[in-house]
């Protein structure tokens, strides 16, 4: 009887994107055996024999080995009545393979490849398809929020089946197939996620920003806010290295079950928060992208932008497999790379020709806090530090290429919203694709692709509160199994998309304020109030340590309570 070898990490997690984007329904069975030609258990042979055979499939010779990369990315179940050795064990991709591993079937070939790793898409600097800068999105915050419905689940009766196969089981049901991913991204690939972690839409808020705040003020802000954001990635980085886990999970070893509900809850409010201002950015871009088409008042309202935009998003909260988004992510980060590139070239030329507009001024008193609540909405990418910080390879590179991702995004960031409020002044719109000339038609293209890209990545930034939500209300009932639960969540799905429309639609007009508030209230606790806490009761032993995680946590709440209080008195109450 053949060896059963035991995966390596990479590999396993090579089959398991693989398997991720076949139909379902189907395996690598032939004539009720193992598609693998592995000797087959009884609970093998009972899982397989409950799919269809994947050479029913139009052209099934040609992609049969998709569909056993497929059953080799199942997590191993062990039989009733045997259980075999495994020998063969490949723990360091790293190293130049043994002998006796290059004798085995492909050994040679596959050392071939760990030798020149350099083309191995691992290893790439930028992923394909943005599908694995995606996946972080499945461990946000570090906390599992992969959709229930993919997960290998069983119901109480398949329990009970598998029980009577075996008095006392060796394996209990797993609520999840899903495995922890070794690290094996490289600095460099690290570098480039962290930059695509941290550039997104809310660099197109911040000419505003620096309007109402004076030039001065806000550069100062730019700095001390991105300055305070990296201590507090420090601290939430201390307390992972000695809690391990999620955001979540730290919270819940150090302070108990309420603090990670606290946690995911202000996660979930500051991703709603992100949609509702991606959904009015994009209404008020549009408006402003047929007004210069028609060259007069836009046909339509923003209220009815944002209607035809539910229209497309409640269908788009619908999916399941985030990495199905990835082309419009892709296109995003694009055209924010060409709108930075033209704002460049745009502003420098104006500045060279006309010089400083003249309304321009050091500190505006009157709207400085809308400011504030900016530069930390820009900064907050506290949800994706974890994730990406667990890829690495060697993660105690991480900290060093955080600082330097955080001078160079504030580089990047203040130079922007510097150089467009010096261009335009007092001028400066919220949308500032919108102050560039109208009659050019590639400024009209960029203005119209960059909103359809905000609007089809929306529900990238809605997966996460989508899933935490869903996990309280359903717990681990699969949609698979059931086609009740299935459109019960599909139903709660719309209800939350609508509800972001709604509140979209009372913030419509008032996008920098809105930005603003969400900065100050959802955002500020989860960077400046509950790393220093949990830094406070789980690490901190000095109590010189112990007197900055207090000052950091009142500084904190100062913040969140004043700048909330004087945005919301005088954008919305006047």
């Amino acid at each position: 009887m053949t060896d059963i070898p035991q995966r390596s990490p990479s590999a396993r997690r090579e089959a398991d994107v693989v398997s991720e984007h076949l139909p379902s329904g189907y395996g690598a069975t032939f004539n009720g055996s193992s598609g693998n030609g592995d000797a087959a258990s009884s609970t093998t042979n009972l899982t397989e024999n409950s799919e269809a055979s994947s050479l029913t499939l139009q052209g099934g010779d040609i992609h049969r080995d998709l569909f056993k990369a497929a059953v080799r990315a199942r997590p191993h179940q062990r039989a009733a009545t045997f259980h075999h050795p495994q020998h063969r064990n490949y723990d360091d991709e790293d190293e130049v393979l043994t002998v006796s591993n290059q004798q085995a079937p492909g050994g040679f070939r596959r050392a071939y490849l760990v030798q020149n790793q350099q083309f191995l898409a691992a290893r790439m600097p930028v992923t394909r398809n943005f599908v694995e800068f995606l996946e972080l999105y499945g461990s946000f915050a570090g906390e599992d929020l992969n959709d229930s419905d993919d997960e290998a689940i069983l119901t109480d009766d398949e329990v009970e089946e598998q029980r009577s196969l075996e008095t006392r089981p060796l394996l209990k049901a797993r609520r999840s197939s899903r495995f922890k991913k070794s690290g094996d991204a490289s600095t460099t690939k690290t570098f480039f996620t962290l930059v695509k972690a941290f550039i997104g839409t809310g660099i197109m808020f911040l000419p505003k920003a620096f309007n109402n705040g004076g030039i001065l003020f806000s550069s100062i802000t730019m700095v001390l806010v991105a300055a305070i954001s990296m201590v507090s990635f420090h601290i939430l980085l201390a307390c992972k290295k000695q809690y391990s886990g999620g955001y979540g999970e730290i919270g819940e070893a150090i302070a108990g079950q309420r603090m990670r509900g606290l946690i995911l809850a202000s996660i979930t409010l500051s991703q709603i928060g992100f949609v509702c201002a991606g959904i009015v950015f994009v209404a008020e871009n549009m408006t402003s992208f047929l007004e210069a088409v028609v060259k007069g008042n836009s046909p339509l309202s923003p209220t009815t932008l944002i209607l035809i935009q539910l229209v497309i998003l409640i269908p788009l909260a619908y999916i399941r497999n985030i990495s199905k988004l990835g082309a419009a992510a892709l296109l995003a980060d694009i055209c924010i790379m060409i709108g930075l590139a033209y704002i460049y070239y745009y502003d420098i030329s104006a500045l060279a020709s006309s010089g400083i507009h003249q309304s321009v001024v050091l500190f505006n008193p009157e709207k400085y806090t809308l400011t504030i609540g900016a530069a930390i909405f820009t900064f907050e990418g506290i949800g994706l530090i974890l994730p990406i910080q667990s890829s690495m390879a060697n993660p105690q590179r991480f900290e060093w290429l955080l600082g330097a991702i955080m001078i160079l995004i504030t580089i990047i960031y203040t130079s922007v919203g510097a150089l467009c409020y010096a261009t335009f002044g007092e001028n400066t719109d919220i949308e500032i694709i919108s102050n560039f000339p109208q009659e050019s038609k590639f400024v009209n293209s960029v203005q119209f692709l960059y909103s359809l890209a905000v609007l089809v990545g929306t529900p990238v930034q809605l997966f996460p509160a989508l899933r935490i939500i869903e996990g309280k209300l359903f717990g681990y009932r699969s949609g698979r199994k059931s086609t009740k639960t299935k459109w019960i969540k599909n139903a709660f799905r719309t209800a939350l998309v609508l509800f972001c429309g709604a509140l979209s639609i009372a913030g419509a007009g008032n996008l920098d304020r809105f930005v603003a508030l969400i900065g100050s209230f959802a955002c500020v606790p989860l960077v400046y109030i509950y790393p220093p806490y949990l830094h406070y009761k789980g690490v901190a032993s000095s109590w010189q340590v112990k007197a900055g995680d207090v000052t950091l946590m009142i500084l904190g709440l100062v913040c969140m309570v004043y700048t909330t209080a004087i945005t919301v008195v005088n954008s919305f109450l006047h």
